[in-house]
């Protein structure tokens, strides 16, 4: 069977239904999140992972956290989404931005300071997007110094000197003016940052931006980048937004973009090199001369995180000639409706890119919906992000999903095609938690419930997921079987 090229693009829809039926799925099953009618969502629900820390961020709705090492400290930079709150620190109110939090003690972290980001409520303000980068891994970096790149809104991108976090000082604006951001990636070692932008002028709000910040005090523009049909005087139906790249580096050879979020979802897989020295007019033809293969979800998932996790030996075709070891992309899909409510559940596919001119989807992962009730319990129900951070006890091995008002789930992916998990911790609500509502007949109903957004690890092994309704920072620590699942030394 072939699948989806950058010529022809199957749909992933369909993909499933066949593969379903011919029992080629896995849909991983959960153990009960707690016992029917006696739930109380103020005490956390968990499986195989507990809770070491937790940071209230100071009420303020949390999308992106990132966790950097600075000399013997570890520092937690989390983006926000637009709203405002209270700043003790400063005893003003201040829109949501960025939180910086010192996280070297996870089961005490201490609050270091705020960055107010633009105004707006939502997606449409704050800060939510942060990276790291030292000054000593920059080509053309200072080597005294921390760079945190983050965006300003949906109005521009920004480079902020956080080599000491307790005083960010603005370094630079990349570019302002613009009409969408959202989830960036930059190169460490080579400065390339691939920024999710809204030109004026192209008919997408999300597109890519590629530029050199290897002297984040010089950026230089290199090109503008999107699907064919983004581009300025393109006619037609505009195709779907980008949600964010992983690039592999020069070593690797190849950029994993995510478009869509919960419908009309696209993995789109690029060579760096012919992206960054190929030709940069943004014809189509152009656009499409970078482009190794892309894999169309359908019309009824996204791609929100499209993870490469590669050179995976797979035990249990270890005897076989070829296929021993294989490469996977982990796309992972994101809820945007409160209570079950959208077209269809958000989920993890495992799509085998092996031959990467064909992308396969082998496998999925999934939370059902009777193991808590998690329809009816409030808020969005179904897949998000996954962490992007692979150290090594983690690498191959285990990945972390949030799921909205699930938590976040621990995953043994050792064997890609029969996914299991291992793990939950699915955090209590607070005073500080705002409610969600939907809309109905008789008027709003609204629920006061966990909303666990994004996530990421650390070197250390700890796991940070950061909730959008305002719970704060959780820092959490895997237990039990799930810990020897890992590679923890």
């Amino acid at each position: 069977m072939h699948f989806s090229t950058s010529v022809s693009a199957h749909r992933l829809s369909g993909l499933v239904a066949a593969l379903a039926a011919a029992g080629m799925l896995a849909s991983c099953q959960t153990t009960g999140s707690g016992p029917q009618g006696a739930r109380d969502p103020r005490q956390a629900e968990a499986r195989n992972m507990q809770l070491v820390g937790h940071n209230d961020l100071q009420a303020r709705t949390a999308y992106q956290p990132v966790i950097h090492q600075q000399g013997n400290r570890w520092i937690a930079y989390i983006g926000h989404h637009g709203g405002v709150q209270l700043n003790p620190l400063t005893g003003q109110k201040e829109n949501n931005g960025t939180s910086i939090v010192d996280v070297t003690d996870p089961r005490q972290p201490r609050y270091l300071a705020h960055i107010p980001g633009d105004e707006g409520e939502g997606e449409a303000g704050a800060a939510q997007m942060v990276r790291i980068c030292d000054g000593k891994t920059l080509p053309k970096g200072d080597p005294a110094k921390r760079y945190l790149l983050r965006t300003f809104g949906n109005k521009g991108h920004e480079i902020w000197d956080v080599t000491i976090p307790e005083k960010p000082a603005l370094l630079t604006t990349v570019i302002k003016g613009l009409k969408g951001t959202h989830k960036n990636w930059w190169e460490c070692d080579t400065g390339i940052a691939y920024l999710v932008s809204g030109v004026q002028e192209w008919r997408s709000t999300r597109m890519t931006q590629v530029w050199d910040l290897s002297d984040p005090a010089k950026p230089v523009h290199i090109r503008d980048f999107g699907l064919a049909g983004q581009q300025p005087g393109a006619t037609g139906k505009v195709p779907i937004n980008l949600h964010g790249p992983i690039s592999t580096g020069p070593k690797g050879n190849r950029i994993y973009f995510g478009y869509g979020t919960n419908t009309d979802g696209v993995l789109q897989i690029v060579d760096r090199e012919k992206l960054l020295k190929g030709p940069k007019e943004p014809t189509a033809a152009n656009l499409r001369y970078p482009e190794i293969a892309r894999l169309e979800l359908g019309p009824f998932h996204g791609a929100h995180t499209t993870l490469p996790v590669l050179g995976m030996d797979v035990a249990q075709f270890a005897k076989d000639a070829k296929g021993a070891k294989r490469d996977f992309v982990f796309i992972v899909n994101e809820s945007l409706r409160n209570e079950c409510t959208e077209e269809a559940r958000q989920l993890v596919y495992v799509v085998d890119v092996t031959n990467e001119s064909a992308p396969f989807p082998v496998a999925n992962f999934d939370v059902p919906e009777e193991s808590g009730s998690f329809c009816s319990r409030g808020g969005r129900f179904g897949a998000h992000s996954s962490n992007e951070n692979q150290p090594p006890m983690y690498a191959k091995r285990v990945l972390f999903v949030t799921w909205f008002n699930a938590g976040v789930r621990a995953i043994d992916i050792r064997d890609p095609f029969r996914l299991k998990e291992i793990g939950y911790y699915i955090p209590a609500i607070t005073d500080r938690t705002v409610q969600r509502c939907v809309k109905t007949p008789q008027g709003a109903r609204c629920k006061v419930e966990i909303q666990s957004n994004n996530v990421e690890v650390d070197d250390r092994g700890y796991v940070y997921v950061a909730d959008r309704v305002n719970t704060g920072l959780h820092i959490l620590e895997l237990t039990g079987d799930a810990r020897r699942v890992a590679n923890f030394q």
